[in-house]
């Protein structure tokens, strides 16, 4: 995909803004949906060549753990805190085994490309304390 005519900013000037939004506290769908709706930005990759993650990294701002992981995490700390109240809730039970199987998977798949440390494992403990 091609640089679009209509993109009038410098890649300098779209790493600024990402640098801003990721100290503000945005996640980078956040940035990348602030970039498209109000900078008229429609892909920064096709802009600057590099994805959202690789600036921050780049910049030494990027996030401990990749943000996919880290939204399915949150869901299974708050499906774990709602079946402490609703402890016969099956079919919230099934959901919670289905999205920490998913954490698994890409857990496995993100130690394989070096974003994960070797022999990470997901303890649900553990992610209470990480989210909370």
């Amino acid at each position: 995909m091609a640089k679009p005519e209509w993109v009038t900013y410098s890649n300098e000037e779209i790493e600024e803004f990402i640098l801003k939004f990721t100290k503000e506290g945005k996640s980078t769908s956040e940035i990348g949906i602030i970039l498209r709706d109000q900078y008229g930005i429609p892909s920064v990759k096709a802009v600057t060549g590099e994805k959202i993650t690789a600036i921050l990294k780049r910049n030494e701002q990027a996030q401990e753990y990749p943000e996919d992981i880290m939204n399915l995490i949150k869901r299974a700390v708050n499906i774990r805190d709602h079946l402490k109240e609703n402890p016969k809730d099956l079919h919230t039970k099934r959901g919670l085994s289905i999205i920490e199987a998913r954490i698994r998977r890409l857990g496995a798949y993100y130690v394989n490309e070096g974003e994960l440390p070797e022999g990470w494992r997901y303890d649900p403990t553990e992610a209470a304390l990480l989210v909370k």
